[in-house]
């Protein structure tokens, strides 16, 4: 069923994560010296290793089930932080990393990675798919919000360029309701098919603004 596919999806998302969390561990202090910021605490400075775990050096991930930040929005990544924090958008093993951060401290890791290169993505789009994708940004508007090259704005994350299996999840988990701090794109995905996400991602993916 829909449902279960969710959840044996959320489950293996979250072995992964924690997997990915054991073997970085070692490697942390690599990345210690990379976090000084004019201007950031020591607190701050200690939780960018960690993110790295993840998210890459300097926010800017390989490991494709993971976004990257590097780049991203000052203002997106900020609230994505607020709300991991009280839960409105759910995700277990996130909400811990941030549950010790105050405002000022979401504001100077979303800052640090606001100011980060966005990294070149090695993904190439299948031309197949591109006929399915392109239905889809017009029927759902995508660059009223996202903009004519989908780096976004702001409070709109840019998508182009993002890695391919995390924004197949995401665009999932808003169908499936799994992430539910956008009703809009609760409400945009459940008009898609699987297919069309799957295009979509794969498009966007390999776009380059």
């Amino acid at each position: 069923s829909a449902a279960s596919d969710v959840y044996k999806r959320q489950v293996m998302f979250h072995k992964n994560i924690i997997t990915t969390l054991f073997v970085s561990f070692f490697f942390i202090t690599v990345f210690a010296g990379e976090a000084d910021s004019e201007g950031m605490s020591e607190k701050i400075k200690g939780k960018i290793p960690i993110c790295a775990s993840c998210h890459g050096e300097q926010g800017a991930t390989i490991m494709p089930v993971y976004p990257i930040l590097a780049g991203q929005h000052f203002y997106y990544t900020y609230v994505q932080l607020k709300d991991l924090k009280s839960g409105y958008r759910k995700n277990e093993i996130m909400a811990a990393m941030v549950q010790d951060l105050d405002k000022d401290e979401m504001k100077q890791l979303a800052g640090y990675f606001a100011g980060q290169a966005w990294p070149e993505t090695k993904h190439k789009s299948d031309p197949k798919k591109a006929s399915i994708a392109k239905m889809a940004i017009g029927a759902g508007q995508c660059v009223q919000c996202h903009r004519g090259g989908f780096e976004g704005e702001s409070r709109n994350p840019r998508i182009s360029g993002q890695n391919y299996e995390y924004l197949k999840k995401i665009m999932l988990d808003f169908k499936n309701k799994v992430r539910t701090n956008s009703a809009a794109k609760n409400s945009l995905f459940a008009t898609f098919e699987d297919e069309q996400i799957d295009a979509l991602a794969d498009y966007l993916a390999g776009f380059t603004p």
